[in-house]
């Protein structure tokens, strides 16, 4: 069914876009054939690889096949939207318009661009975004505090070990007072990964690195994972809380681990645990990498949530589908009962989709702000 569903946009381009170009039916067929291998990007990633979440191709392959995937998806959104037009058209002169061949000369123009375009800022290190943010009941010793989210790094054969020392020195130059990192680190088992994930250990803060595991972590033994994280000068919060101190003021880091924990019969997300032994006294900030639950979050009386998982929906008007399956929630700062819920666009994203366009990537730095300051 997964095949098949990203087989359809293909579907639509040789039936409604290339069948009709005045060219001969060889090079027609000749490029229907080559798209129909493009579109099969994640068949043969499956086939390679044994997953679709990690395209073990060389990098340019990777980006080849983001590029011409991209756009074939593209090119169907822009023929759906012809046809609905001649649609338009046909109700009302009850003939339908000859579309001439250089509309869609423009129509693939525009596709391969933009794919190229989606492509280049996906892969970019991304700039740095500044957020204030007020947190009710936070110390004035704590007014001023800086965290730096990470999120959906997707570290891999797109996002390689080049890429994250790019990163980590971004992030270092920051000089933080910590780092939370909201999950899907990776993509690959440990034994394919191990080198390109090295550059991490190197994450600096005055008061550490804080992860949890996304839902991709799951896909490729999470348990191997978990272990390794600590050794990269990482401390997990699977269902546990770290406490910041500074002066008279404490602050409650809280991490749970993934949803996707239920279906591999790891242990799943249990925010009442992450919670216990917390200082009442102190506000809460939540590591969860998916922001669904953001609801049941507000009811624990969390001042901040912090999430990923969506990546900003990639590619604008693709967001609102994106924001369907996450309850609404998809890029930016969201007011949930009491609780602020604020999901990150992501520092990189699925190998597997790997356009933006619109949805910037993000390297996020937070100033908390108490009530007095």
């Amino acid at each position: 069914m997964f095949h098949l569903m990203f087989s359809l946009p293909w579907l639509i381009v040789a039936s409604r876009f290339i069948a009709p170009l005045p060219w001969p039916w060889w090079v027609k067929l000749s490029l229907a054939v080559f798209l129909l291998l493009a579109s099969q990007y994640h068949l043969f990633s499956r086939f390679t690889s044994g997953s679709v979440f990690a395209p073990e191709f060389p990098r340019v392959l990777v980006i080849a096949f983001n590029l011409f995937f991209g756009a074939i998806v593209l090119l169907a959104v822009m023929q759906v939207v012809l046809d609905l037009f001649s649609i338009v058209i046909f109700a009302v002169t009850w003939s339908f318009p000859v579309v001439p061949p250089e509309v869609r000369y423009a129509m693939g123009i525009a596709a391969l661009l933009l794919a190229s375009f989606g492509i280049s800022q996906a892969i970019r290190v991304p700039r740095v975004k500044r957020i204030e943010v007020q947190i009710p009941g936070l110390a004035p010793d704590l007014d001023g505090y800086r965290m730096v989210q990470l999120t959906d790094l997707h570290i891999s054969r797109l996002f390689t070990v080049a890429w994250a020392r790019a990163v980590v020195e971004k992030t270092n130059a920051l000089d933080a007072d910590l780092i939370v990192i909201t999950g899907d680190l990776i993509d690959g088992s440990l034994d394919i990964r191990r080198e390109d994930i090295a550059p991490l250990s190197g994450l600096k803060a005055r008061h550490g690195v804080l992860t949890v595991p996304g839902n991709h972590e799951y896909f490729f033994d999470v348990d191997r994972w978990l272990k390794h994280f600590p050794e990269l000068n990482m401390r997990i919060l699977a269902n546990e809380h770290a406490v910041i101190e500074r002066g008279e003021g404490r602050l409650v880091i809280a991490g749970v681990t993934d949803l996707s924990a239920r279906f591999t019969g790891a242990v799943e997300p249990d925010l009442g645990r992450a919670l216990h032994g917390a200082p009442a006294d102190a506000p809460v900030i939540l590591l969860d990498h998916q922001p669904r639950m953001a609801q049941r979050a507000a009811k624990h009386g969390i001042a901040l949530q912090l999430s990923g998982h969506t990546h900003g929906g990639m590619v604008r008007g693709l967001d609102r589908i994106v924001a369907r399956a996450n309850n609404g929630y998809v890029s930016g700062f969201y007011r949930v009962g009491e609780m602020q819920l604020y999901v990150n666009n992501g520092t990189g994203l699925w190998p597997g989709f790997a356009l933006r366009i619109g949805v910037p990537a993000e390297l996020t730095e937070f100033t908390l702000r108490s009530s007095a300051g």
